[in-house]
C-alpha cells in the first residue's frame, strides 16, 4: 500500500511573491566538506523562494553522504527567536513521498497560488516558533538522487541518522546540534517515527559510552500525524470505520462490511496472516510471510475507500482539494535554479523507493513495540489524526495507541476523549496521560495542517512547549 499524500490548496493569506528571475550567474552554491571524502553539504543561502519574511534565514540543497548519495533538504530558520527555538525535522511518508508535500501543502512558510507560478506566506507556518528542516528520503524521493540502499524502515533509520550527523557536524548547522529536537512525521511516519526515534536513542547511548563518534540528537518529542503504526489493528479498524465513520456515517453497504469481516477473520485471512508476520519476527522467511500478508489485507483498504478519496472521505476519488500547484512550481527552471536543486526533475511519490520496500514486507510489520518503549521511557509523544481520513483513520490510530504496553496503558484506556477549543471553536477531541497525547482532529483529512492550519499550529505550539493538549 503506497501512502500517497494529497496536496494542500493555496490559501489567500498574505502577499504573493513572483517567480524569481534567472540571472546570468545564478545562485551562489556554497559547499562544506567534512574530513570524510565526498561527504558534506551543497547549498544555497536565502533563495527568496517561499519564505519572504524579512530577516528569516533559509538554506536549501543537498547532504552528500557519499559520492553517489545526495539527499535534498530545505531549511527555514524560525521567524521568532531562531537562536533559541527548537529544531524540527519534518518527514512525509510513502514510503518514498517527498517532504515538499509537508512544506508547501501543510505547515511550511508558504503555499503555492493557483497556476503554480507564485506563492503566498502562511501565517500558521511552523517556523513561526521552530527552526524547520524538510528532508526528502529515501534517495530517489523528491529532489534527492543517487544510489538508494534503503529497503525497509529499519535500513532507513541509519540513512537519516547519517544525514542529520552530516548536518550537525557542519559549521552551518552546528549551532542547532544541542537544541531540543522534534521529529514530526505522518502517514508511513507511523513506521518511520518510532524506528527513527529508537535508533537515535541507541546511537546517543553509544556516543555517551564512547563507543561511537558522533553528535547526540537531543530528541524531545515525536509527532505522528495519521500514522501507519500497527497493520494488524489498523486493518481491522478499516471495517469499523467503513461501517460507521464517527460524525460521517456508513461509508459502504452492509454487504461490503460482511465481506470485509470475512476477509479479516476467515481461516487464513488477514488476521491470521498478519499474526504470522508478527510471529516470524526477523527470520529469513519473514519477508515472504509479511509480503503475502500485506498483499492479502490490501483489499480491506480498497473496500473501505470505494469511490471516495482515500485521504478525505468527503470527496470523490478525483478530489479537487488539495490541488497540486506546488508540483508545477517546483518544475519551473527558475525556481529549481534559485534553490539549488540539481536533480533532473522533482518527483512527488516515485515508485522506485517504494518498490524497494515491497520484498521485505515492511508495510505489514508493526512498530507498536518501539512506540511503546519510547512512551514508557518518557519521550513526549503525540499521535493525532484528521477524522475524515480513511487510509490511516483515527479509529485505527486510537486502537493502536490503546494497545501500547506502558505504565499509563490502563489510564489511557479508561480516559474518554474530551474536546479542546481554539477561540471558542471545538477543534479536536483529546486525551492526555503523562507524556503521551492522542487527538482526533475534527474536519481534517489525512494531512491535518492542510485542512485546519490554525488548529494544527496551536497543537504544534503545545508540543513545543511540552504541554498537555488544551484549549486556547
Amino acid at each position: 500500500m503506497h501512502f500517497l499524500a494529497p496536496l494542500l490548496a493555496a490559501a489567500a493569506f498574505a502577499v504573493a511573491t513572483a517567480v524569481p528571475k534567472e540571472t546570468t550567474d545564478g545562485p551562489t552554491i556554497h559547499t562544506f566538506a567534512s574530513a570524510a571524502a565526498q561527504v558534506g553539504l551543497r547549498y544555497v543561502n536565502n533563495s527568496g523562494i517561499c519564505e519572504t519574511t524579512p530577516g528569516v534565514h533559509t538554506m536549501s540543497g543537498y547532504v552528500d553522504t557519499s559520492s553517489t548519495m545526495s539527499t535534498w533538504f530545505w531549511f527555514f530558520a524560525a521567524r521568532n527567536s531562531p537562536d533559541t527555538a527548537p529544531f524540527t525535522l519534518w518527514l512525509n511518508g510513502g514510503p518514498g513521498c517527498s517532504s515538499m508535500i509537508g512544506l508547501f501543502q501543510e505547515n511550511g512558510p508558504c503555499t503555492v497560488n493557483s497556476g503554480g507560478k507564485a506563492t503566498t506566506l502562511n501565517p500558521y507556518s511552523w517556523n513561526e516558533i521552530s527552526n524547520m528542516i524538510y528532508i526528502d528520503q529515501p534517495i530517489g524521493t523528491g529532489f534527492s538522487y543517487g544510489t538508494d540502499t534503503v529497503t525497509s524502515t529499519y535500513t532507513a533509520a541509519p540513512a537519516i541518522w547519517t544525514v542529520i550527523q552530516t548536518l550537525f557536524e557542519s559549521p552551518e548547522f552546528s549551532q542547532y546540534a544541542s537544541r531540543e529536537f522534534i521529529l514530526a512525521t505522518e502517514s508511513y511516519g507511523g513506521h518511520y517515527g518510532p524506528e527513527f526515534a529508537e535508533y537515535f536513542d541507541i546511537q546517543n547511548n553509544l556516543i555517551a559510552a564512547g563507543k561511537l563518534s558522533g553528535v547526540k540528537i537531543n530528541l524531545q518529542a515525536l509527532m505522528i500525524n495519521n500514522g501507519w503504526i500497527d497493520p494488524l489493528i489498523q486493518n481491522r479498524e478499516y471495517i469499523t470505520f467503513a461501517q460507521n465513520a464517527p460524525g460521517y456515517g456508513a461509508l459502504v453497504s452492509a454487504s461490503t462490511v460482511t465481506r470485509m469481516n470475512t476477509t479479516y477473520y476467515e481461516s487464513g485471512g488477514c488476521l491470521a496472516q498478519q499474526q504470522n508476520c508478527y510471529n516470524a519476527g526477523n527470520t529469513t522467511s519473514s519477508n515472504n510471510i509479511c509480503s503475502n500478508a500485506d498483499n492479502f489485507c490490501a483489499s480491506l483498504f480498497s473496500s473501505a475507500v470505494g469511490n471516495r478519496d482515500a485521504y478525505d472521505l468527503r470527496q470523490g476519488s478525483d478530489a479537487p482539494f488539495p490541488p497540486e500547484d506546488y508540483v508545477d512550481y517546483l518544475g519551473l527552471a527558475s525556481v529549481k535554479k534559485a534553490i539549488g536543486a540539481t536533480s533532473s526533475s522533482y518527483s512527488e511519490c516515485p515508485d522506485a523507493p517504494y518498490d524497494k520496500f515491497l520484498p521485505s514486507g515492511d508495510d505489514a510489520r508493526t512498530l507498536l513495540p518501539q512506540l511503546s518503549d519510547l512512551v514508557e521511557r518518557g519521550l513526549k509523544v503525540l499521535v493525532w489524526a484528521g477524522d475524515a481520513d480513511i487510509i490511516c483513520n483515527w479509529l485505527g490510530n486510537q486502537a493502536a495507541v490503546l494497545a501500547m504496553t506502558w505504565h499509563g496503558q490502563a489510564e489511557l484506556q479508561s480516559t474518554p476523549l474530551t474536546n479542546i477549543t481554539v477561540n471558542g471553536e471545538a477543534v479536536a477531541a483529546v486525551v492526555n496521560v503523562d507524556n503521551f497525547s492522542f487527538a482526533r482532529v475534527f474536519g481534517a483529512g489525512h494531512e491535518v495542517a492542510a485542512f485546519v492550519p490554525e488548529a494544527a499550529f496551536e497543537i504544534f505550539k503545545q508540543v513545543v512547549a511540552g504541554e498537555a493538549l488544551h484549549s486556547v
